[in-house]
């Protein structure tokens, strides 16, 4: 069984059995795998920060660069799940990114900017959504809203 927890913040942990995923983590986190949002010259044991694919264990990870190699999103493909996870801030993607990121059953998309995340999950049409707070509320809200959210328990 998948649990996600974020911690309010763009940080989220992925368990699965085990194995636990620290995806975009603001400070070290104890986890089997760190993914990082930006690029590091010589990242740790258990760290992916570079575009390519990766394997660890049955966890297919894959890293795709964007903003001129100042940035790193991630598709993960654990337990028949294929998740997206957008790093921050957002931006537009190509043809080519779109393709990578395929059918995504689950897009972890950052809310600041709301027009644009609005677009990209009409682009990618995911099965379910979770908007990652940033520090701008108000921008959160107008995604909640445009996603029509907005007043809605969870």
């Amino acid at each position: 069984m998948l649990t996600f927890t974020s911690l309010g913040n763009q940080t989220i942990h992925i368990k699965n059995g085990g194995k636990t995923l620290v995806v975009f983590p603001e400070k070290d986190e104890r986890a089997d795998i760190m993914l990082l949002a930006h690029p590091e010259e010589e990242p740790k044991e258990g760290t992916i920060s570079w575009p390519g694919e990766y394997d660890y264990d049955g966890v297919a990870v894959r890293g795709m660069g964007h903003g001129e190699g100042q940035k790193v999103s991630y598709i993960i493909e654990i337990e028949g799940m294929r998740i997206a996870l957008l790093a921050s801030p957002l931006e537009d993607l190509g043809d080519y990114e779109l393709e990578l990121l395929g059918d995504i059953d689950i897009l972890f998309l950052p809310a600041d900017d709301a027009k644009l995340g609005q677009k990209l999950i009409d682009q990618l049409d995911p099965r379910a959504l979770i908007p990652l707070p940033t520090k701008d509320k108000e921008t959160f809200e107008e995604l909640l809203d445009k996603c029509g959210a907005k007043g809605k328990a969870p």
